[in-house]
């Protein structure tokens, strides 16, 4: 295998998770993409979170380019067998990375105004409005925190179906690709989050009724990933 050649770091992510019927997902995703259930459900996440320490290998982070928010939409899907992730889009506070993964990587990535705060209690607060010229409006707004034990998800359970990924999937002008990613076991709690706006479904042509169904929490993974593959 080649070796891996990014780096980033994943912290402060919000896993807020809503079952949505496979039916309505179908017409969203690749034909050649099995959408992956779990106990016959289909679901769809939305990942607000902060990245730091991007960086190819063997080349330190550089200012003002290797650390910036954010926001992930995003369902499950297999590939002859393979689980992964599918993205629906992909909103950065870092217009230079946004151009590059597209360029890429081929993935949906917007530009967008965002916040992220750390606030006296430990909770964290984030905001994201969409900016990206030409695209359809979409916001995201909470305030969340982990809360109890931590550990990693246990193999067979709907939160480990959830989290632990490590393929994603893209379609490129050349065909379907993916790029593998890894990192240690997801350090997850429980999330508390109070979801004042989020339009981030609506703009994916997908409905996100009511609070999530499922809230975790992870603090930080550091993560390395490949080069893209032609599939």
């Amino acid at each position: 295998m080649a070796p891996w050649v990014m780096h980033q770091r994943w912290t402060n992510v919000l896993f807020a998770h809503w079952s949505v019927a496979t039916e309505a997902l179908r017409p969203l995703v690749p034909s050649s993409l099995e959408i992956d259930t779990f106990n016959g459900e289909a679901w769809v996440g939305v990942l607000p979170f902060h990245m730091s320490n991007v960086r190819p290998r063997g080349i330190p982070p550089l200012p003002g380019v290797s650390a910036f928010h954010e926001l992930n939409v995003r369902t499950y899907v297999r590939r002859n067998g393979r689980p992964g992730v599918w993205f629906f889009s992909l909103d950065a506070s870092n217009a230079l990375a946004v151009r590059a993964a597209r360029a890429a990587v081929s993935l949906p990535y917007f530009d967008a105004s965002m916040l992220m705060r750390v606030q006296a209690d430990g909770s964290i607060h984030y905001r994201s409005d969409r900016t990206h010229r030409g695209a359809r409006p979409a916001g995201f707004e909470a305030t969340y925190r982990g809360e109890g034990p931590v550990r990693p998800a246990e193999p067979g359970t709907l939160e480990h179906f959830l989290v632990e990924r490590y393929v994603l999937f893209s379609e490129a002008p050349t065909g379907m690709i993916d790029v593998k990613i890894a990192h240690e076991a997801w350090p997850l709690q429980r999330a508390v989050a109070r979801i004042v706006r989020n339009t981030m479904g609506d703009a994916a042509g997908i409905t996100l009724s009511g609070d999530p169904r499922h809230l975790h929490y992870g603090a930080r993974v550091d993560v390395r990933t490949w080069p893209p593959r032609s599939v």
